[in-house]
């Protein structure tokens, strides 16, 4: 991974009054992060902010809070975030770092207000068309990156050849991957397979410096072989939530089957540090938040369900994007390839 050495310590605005547990998870995550050399702005009810605060020892810790009256609640539309509640603490959030007070911003707020403030507060990265959410998960090996999972319903075959380019920055400069590969997520693994959007995206990444491997399956997604997978916005984030949902089922039908017994429960005891081993490596709270990449500064969305530990890793990966440049390195990465959008686009021409 590249030097994360910088002169100024990473700024990042903590939406303080985002996801399921608010404050009382959120404050003393952002304390736990700012013990790591991160200076941080909580975002929200002053009032409660400061009550979690008095509970913690923060002396010498670089934190400050910065009010904000409104906030987007679960249930809002996206665009509740940008016209009805324009002081929420996601909108307030994005303002600062759009005003240079913050580099990034984290929220386990809704998501959809999240990616609505992110792209009409901060704007998008010049050559940018659409910025996408990226999600870590994990295989039998190293994590693999997943993008899009839920930023873009409806995708053309440049977004997708968009979506590979960011993921591939991501890998390198968050996840410390040498020579990341790409696979285009599709309905068989040969050239030719899928829809006409994704025949086409699978012409653009083979024509980039990308590494890619072709087209993946959705059960190569955890396997470990392919490093990032690219879809669609819809497709992907049915895919997370499948994920999601069969890890829950499994995790509950082995608690069932591990307590049927007394041999069951003895080789439970037995077995006891695997199993912790195992709940650590498919914890998406060791993952962080999901990366919107594409915009003029960082933005981390994270689980509405996200404890502690999930939010002080949110706060971990805005911090290193931050540091290692990751919005500079998108900008290089789009320019580097501006032949291929300009074929792609006089290819849309053509076919409307």
């Amino acid at each position: 991974m590249p030097s994360n050495e910088t002169q100024a310590a990473p700024r990042i605005a903590v939406d303080a009054m985002g996801g399921d547990f608010g404050p009382c998870v959120v404050v003393p995550a952002a304390v736990e992060a700012a013990r790591e050399g991160i200076d941080i702005a909580l975002v929200g009810d002053e009032a409660a902010i400061n009550a979690e605060l008095s509970r913690l020892d923060v002396k010498g810790l670089d934190i400050r809070v910065v009010h904000a009256s409104q906030v987007v609640e679960m249930d809002d539309k996206p665009s509740d975030a940008l016209r009805r509640k324009k002081d929420s603490s996601i909108q307030v959030a994005c303002r600062l770092v759009k005003k240079g007070e913050a580099d990034g911003v984290v929220s386990a707020g809704n998501s959809g207000a999240s990616v609505a403030c992110g792209m009409f507060v901060l704007g998008r990265i010049k050559g940018v068309l659409r910025p996408a959410l990226a999600s870590v998960m994990p295989t039998e090996k190293e994590p693999v990156v997943l993008i899009d999972v839920g930023a873009n319903v409806d995708s053309k075959p440049q977004h997708l050849f968009q979506f590979g380019l960011m993921a591939d920055v991501l890998a390198k400069y968050v996840l410390g991957m040498k020579d990341p590969s790409v696979g285009l997520l599709s309905i068989g693994e040969e050239e030719g397979k899928g829809n006409a959007i994704v025949r086409e995206a699978f012409d653009l990444l083979r024509e980039s410096n990308l590494r890619f491997i072709g087209n993946v399956e959705g059960r190569d997604i955890f396997t470990g072989d392919v490093d990032i997978v690219v879809c669609d916005g819809f497709v992907g984030n049915v895919a997370l939530k499948l994920s999601e949902g069969l890890a829950k089922s499994m995790s509950r039908i082995l608690k069932v089957e591990l307590k049927s017994s007394w041999l069951s429960k003895l080789g439970t005891l037995l077995s006891i540090r695997a199993f912790r081993r195992f709940k650590k490596v498919v914890d998406y709270a060791e993952y962080g938040g999901a990366p919107l990449l594409g915009l003029k500064g960082i933005v981390i969305v994270s689980h509405g369900k996200s404890n502690e530990l999930a939010i002080v890793n949110s706060i971990r990966v805005a911090a290193t994007s931050v540091r290692n440049k990751v919005h500079e390195h998108l900008a290089e990465g789009l320019a580097a390839h501006s032949d291929l959008f300009g074929k792609a686009e006089k290819n849309a021409k053509t076919a409307a």
